[in-house]
């Protein structure tokens, strides 16, 4: 497959509801998409990063950039045969998280490109060690007034999830509030992670332990920014009233994960595409994290459109032996979306395979064009 020419469009998805967390309140999501022309124009591969200046410092300004950055290199394999080509040129890339938004969105264009060339799934490339053709999705819920989150919560009961993570800020008053919310539109029956996005000090990670406790609270995702030398002090704390800790933020690269191994402070790491960069650097930090017996979920960036949304499918029927899964929101979150395909989870967050070639969906060009956020196209011509 000879690739002809790599195009970066700059997309906003609009939200059906504002979504707010600590570091940010939002109602779209600023993405950016990869559209790879192979074959003379025959074959149009698809990739997409959500940039978020709060995870790896990338954002919807830099990351063109990013894709030229990542162009650069003479290893580039502009004529690609085989998937093996893609893992040898994100291998020599340095382990740095700083580009990782736009290495995902170019690997996955690259490999949509590539096995829509040969008739097959992207998945097919894949180790089929740990695959499986059924996973369940939980939901998210929010920061919100107690109000709002316990008819939400009610909303995803009638959904048949039981899986919820929610989002915590750094008042304990309105986390009480938000998480008796929570329980009352679930009539108590559901399984509790929380997400605070960094924003506790020690003193008030500490102040909200029994709170956690008396809430059947299990899990607490990145309580304290990245490289807060309190954590280890809180992990403590936490592990003796049964609380594990999930990495999201601080886990971005293979260097941070062994950092994280090392210092052990987390029982679970969050993997999404990306925020680790991609399948190929995503699935080895998940084989690294199985060979130090760790857990680890695969989940995504909110606001994610279809076309990472099945990317994202993808990774978590590759991880049969993940804690838990979060995504495909689609159609629960997104008031328009640039695949024709709707890539949202079932009934009980249940879902298969998507099928067909590639990633398994297909970007409308009309709604590509609506939905962006620039009308520039950054472009990069086979050299």
């Amino acid at each position: 497959m000879k690739i002809d020419q790599i195009r970066v469009h700059l997309i906003r998805l609009p939200f059906c509801l504002d979504f707010s967390h600590s570091c940010k309140s939002e109602s779209y999501s600023d993405n950016i998409v990869v559209e790879l022309i192979s074959e003379g124009g025959k074959v149009t591969g698809f990739g997409e990063g959500a940039p978020r200046t709060y995870v790896t410092g990338e954002s919807h300004e830099t990351a063109p950039a990013s894709i030229r950055h990542l162009l650069n290199p003479a290893w580039f394999p502009w004529d690609l045969e085989d998937p093996a080509e893609i893992w040898a040129f994100v291998d020599r890339l340095p382990d740095e998280k700083e580009h990782n938004t736009a290495l995902c969105a170019l690997e996955t264009a690259m490999l949509d490109a590539l096995a829509k060339t040969q008739h097959c799934s992207a998945g097919e490339y894949f180790s089929s060690k740990f695959r499986t053709d059924e996973i369940y999705y939980g939901a998210v819920l929010p920061l919100g007034e107690k109000k709002r989150i316990r008819e939400l919560s009610s909303m995803i009961r009638t959904l048949g999830i039981h899986r919820l993570k929610v989002k915590l800020g750094g008042d304990l008053g309105e986390n009480r509030g938000i998480l008796e919310g929570v329980r009352q539109g679930f009539n108590g029956a559901c399984e509790l992670k929380a997400d605070v996005n960094g924003a506790w000090t020690l003193k008030t990670a500490l102040e909200h332990i029994s709170l956690l406790k008396q809430q059947g609270v299990s899990i607490i995702e990145q309580p304290m920014k990245p490289g807060d030398p309190d954590l280890a002090e809180f992990s403590v704390q936490a592990r003796r009233f049964g609380l594990k800790l999930m990495a999201d933020e601080s886990v971005c690269s293979m260097g941070e994960t062994l950092q994280m191994l090392v210092e052990s402070s987390y029982d679970i790491v969050n993997v999404r595409l990306s925020k680790c960069g991609g399948f190929r650097r995503s699935l080895k930090i998940v084989e690294l994290l199985r060979s130090h017996k760790k857990a680890f979920q695969i989940a995504c960036q909110l606001g994610e459109s279809g076309l990472l949304s099945a990317a994202g499918r993808m990774l978590s029927l590759l991880c049969k032996d993940a804690l838990y899964h979060d995504g495909s929101y689609d159609q629960y979150l997104l008031k328009e979306n640039i695949t024709k395909e709707d890539v949202s989870f079932g009934y009980g967050g249940r879902a298969g395979p998507l099928g067909g070639v590639g990633l398994g969906v297909t970007v409308d060009p009309l709604s590509l064009e609506r939905l962006k956020a620039s009308p520039d196209v950054f472009s990069v011509s086979r050299p």
